[in-house]
């Protein structure tokens, strides 16, 4: 056998000759995983788009020269989805890796729920605008289902099938694509996947310093620093706090959190109106908006004094940050409210420091939430972490892994009398665990090159005369080292 030869990098760029349909294909790179598309490969395309111009500028076949299987539909995925070619799924299972890596250390448990839900499930919070946003529909029984806009909800309804049968405190994680029929801008679609971490049974501010230690561990194994990223966060109880000081009526609060929760992206002069058209009165919508303002913690003491448990919450969850040693992230905001209706206390975000993007994630305390669903409240707080705005941030620092295809052997058989044997070496290497790409039917040089796009570690090559003395040729690609070894000792 000749030694290895010198592999260099190639890309096949496989393009079958189809006939264009009347919705032409997309060249656009599509999601957040597209980046991982390596610049070999986007020259690639660019290469091709000549040729691809062409075909499209050419008249579209008729209806009568195709057969209806010939024609081809429409390959992009309804708009705001994703597809996952086997690049971008390599980052996906990256990072819900750590995701379920950090909930492990963490010592949360694993669960999960239905894509489908009832649509009476997500609408008890009337006024609030992911009601707006559904996907629902009655299905073929005539019952109001909905695909889940978020994860929350669907884990209320578990703690209450569950009951007594479980035992308090419950830290509870999952990773479940989520649905929001929405305006579409950078870091946001229309459907995403959400890493959650909940805590049922407790009611100290412990349990909120738990979870913004889960965030902040997952974005140090990332590479993300505190000068990238930071956490806001306020509490619910401040704000109504403020609407007590002004005799504003409760029933009117949660409208006011939705309002609020726009501040930053509208206007202060847009949030004052809104705000009046709620039945705030022209005090009170001053005092709210000053109170907005607060960057300080000292400052809100001296407004709401150190007898409120909005500023005794906030006072011990920075105390906690600082014994966790993640003081560092977090600051204090009083414009942060969530705009979820179930919110009850502490809440946070966490957002780039460079103001590009918009909230990688965020959370807060729902004690309340299990009542609006005729069940006992439980004391719980959590937060969601979408897989979109991260992967942007991730580009922005030039975070993104180089994640390649990997495997361990390529077993070819170098005569077609020999792919028995090679099945056999194949199957035996697999049943240790090891991943084999069996290849038939090429040339050797077809497979060297096939090693290298997959990052193949060995190739073993199955001959005639190496098996007449039990042995076969190992190759090992990133030494170019050349061995023989006998069949029964191969691993």
């Amino acid at each position: 056998m000749s030694a290895f030869p010198i592999l260099h990098h190639h890309l096949l760029l496989l393009r079958p000759r189809l006939h264009i349909s009347v919705k032409p294909f997309s060249r656009t790179l599509r999601g957040p995983f597209s980046s991982l598309v390596s610049a070999q490969c986007a020259s690639s395309l660019s290469s091709t788009a000549s040729r691809e111009d062409t075909d499209e500028m050419a008249d579209p076949p008729s209806a009568g020269e195709l057969s209806e299987q010939q024609q081809l539909i429409d390959v992009n995925p309804p708009r705001g989805t994703r597809d996952f070619p086997p690049e971008d799924m390599r980052l996906r299972n990256w990072l819900f890796g750590h995701f379920r890596e950090v909930s492990r250390i963490l010592s949360f448990e694993e669960v999960d729920f239905p894509v489908l839900e009832s649509e009476s499930l997500f609408i008890r919070k009337a006024g609030e605008e992911i009601t707006q946003q559904l996907y629902n529909f009655e299905d073929k029984g005539g019952r109001r289902v909905v695909l889940r806009p978020e994860i929350t909800p669907s884990l209320a309804r578990l703690v209450i099938k569950q009951g007594k049968s479980v035992s308090l405190p419950l830290k509870w994680f999952t990773i479940g694509q989520c649905w929001r029929y929405e305006r579409m801008t950078r870091g946001r679609r229309r459907e995403h996947y959400q890493w959650n971490m909940d805590i049922f049974g407790v009611s100290k501010v412990r349990a909120e310093a738990e979870l913004i230690h889960a965030i902040v561990l997952f974005f140090e194994r990332l590479g993300i620093t505190s000068s990238d990223v930071g956490i806001r966060v306020s509490s619910r109880k401040v704000l109504q706090a403020v609407l007590q000081m002004y005799c504003i009526p409760e029933k009117i609060f949660a409208e006011v959190c939705v309002i609020v929760d726009k501040w930053g992206k509208i206007t202060k002069e847009e949030v004052e109106k809104e705000l009046s058209l709620a039945g705030v009165t022209p005090e009170a919508v001053k005092g709210i908006v000053e109170v907005l303002s607060l960057k300080s913690l000292d400052k809100l003491e001296e407004v709401l004094g150190s007898d409120g448990e909005a500023v005794a919450d906030l006072k011990k969850l920075f105390e906690l940050a600082e014994q966790y040693g993640y003081s560092q992230w977090l600051t204090f905001d009083a414009s942060i409210v969530r705009g979820l209706a179930y919110y009850t206390g502490v809440v946070f975000e966490a957002f780039d420091r460079e103001g590009k993007l918009r909230a990688i994630c965020g959370g807060g305390r729902y004690d309340r939430l299990l009542s609006t669903f005729g069940s006992d409240d439980i004391p719980a707080c959590g937060f969601g972490f979408g897989d979109a705005v991260i992967v942007e941030l991730l580009k922005e620092k030039g975070l993104l892994p180089d994640l390649m295809r990997q495997v361990d052997d390529i077993v070819f058989p170098l005569d077609e009398e020999l792919d028995g044997q090679a099945s056999k070496i194949a199957t035996a290497l697999r049943q240790k665990g090891r991943s084999v790409d069996l290849v038939e039917e090429k040339r050797l040089k077809w497979v060297f090159k096939h090693a290298e796009r997959i990052n193949a570690s060995r190739l073993v090559l199955v001959g005639n005369s190496e098996l007449q003395r039990g042995m076969v040729r190992v190759k090992v690609l990133s030494t170019r080292e050349e061995y023989e070894v006998k069949i029964g000792e191969l691993s």
